[in-house]
Formats: C-alpha cells, sequence, structure tokens
C-alpha cells in the first residue's frame, strides 16, 4: 500500500504513505472573510503610556495581527476605544519641537502643526494622525481607521457594546 493514493472522499484525498494516513484538507489555508471574521471591542488606556508606544499596539489590534486568522486584504481587527488621551505622554521636547507636515494642495500651501497644536484641536486628531500613518495606505486602511475611537476623559459613549478592557503592555 505504500506510495499510491487511497479513495477520494468528498472535496478533498486521503493519501496513504507507509502505513500513514495523510488528510489532506488539513493542508488548506483558511482565510478570513467578512462573514467568517470575529470582531470585538477593546477598551485601551492611554493613562501615562508612550504615544507611540501604544499607536504601534493599536494598529495592530486595528489590524487584527494579534489573531491567529489574519489576512491581509480583509477587515479582521477590532474596534478599539481609547480613554484618557489627554494623558498621553510624549518624552523630551516633543510636544512642541515634532513638526508634522501638510499641504494644502495650492502654490505655498505647505503648513505644520505641533502635537499640542493638535492636541488643542482636539485629542483624537493625534491619535488618529500617528495611528493613521502606521496603517496600510489604501482603502483598507481608510475603513480600519474608522474602527478606532478616541475620547479625553475615563468615559465613553460605547457601553452597549460591552468592550473587554486589555492591558495595552501585555501585548508584543
Amino acid at each position: 500500500m505504500s506510495g499510491r493514493q487511497g479513495r477520494s472522499e468528498g472535496a478533498f484525498l486521503v493519501l496513504i504513505y507507509k502505513e500513514i494516513t495523510v488528510d489532506t484538507l488539513s493542508f488548506k489555508t483558511i482565510s478570513a472573510n467578512k462573514a467568517t471574521v470575529n470582531k470585538e471591542w477593546v477598551v485601551v488606556d492611554a493613562t501615562g503610556q508612550s504615544l507611540g508606544r501604544i499607536c504601534t499596539k493599536v494598529a495592530k489590534l486595528l489590524r487584527g495581527k494579534y489573531k491567529p486568522n489574519f489576512t491581509p486584504h480583509v477587515d479582521c481587527g477590532d474596534h478599539v476605544i481609547i480613554i484618557n488621551a489627554d494623558k498621553v505622554v510624549l518624552t523630551g521636547n516633543k510636544w512642541n519641537g515634532r513638526i508634522y507636515f501638510k499641504h494644502t494642495g495650492y502654490p505655498g500651501g505647505q503648513r505644520e502643526i505641533t502635537p499640542a497644536q493638535l492636541m488643542a484641536k482636539g485629542e483624537d486628531r493625534l491619535f488618529r494622525k500617528v495611528v493613521k500613518g502606521m496603517l496600510p495606505k489604501n482603502r483598507l486602511g481608510d475603513k480600519l481607521l474608522n474602527n478606532l475611537y478616541v475620547y479625553a476623559g475615563s468615559e465613553h459613549k460605547h457601553e452597549a457594546q460591552q468592550p473587554k478592557s486589555i492591558d495595552i503592555n501585555s501585548l508584543n
């Protein structure tokens, strides 16, 4: 019986090689899609956290990279709620020393803004700008950014979704 194929059962093939049965269905890679994805709601506390370090982990949560069925072209990430965004930390003189650039599209339309000015306009703007730079630069990245919710205080309006609170430092 060594070296020949066994019977075909359904949509997969059973190979018998040296008296070992191998199920070829187990070799199939399962790709996530909109129907099979399990999206959860997660709360992250930004109190005392460094902006860049928390945003890299939030971007991974939004992308779904911590899940075993991660698929690059599918929105398989979680909905992330960031609370206490006003208590985030930037080391050194980055509040006024770091400069973000944008362009209006008109001649001479280059504008610059610091993180302190972005925070004054709204704490969600700073987080969105930083996380957006860590997501794919395509339609999927825009869709993933819509799953991010940022609040200055410890209260948020998503209690109906029953979000689970996670420690962002426990993620790698």
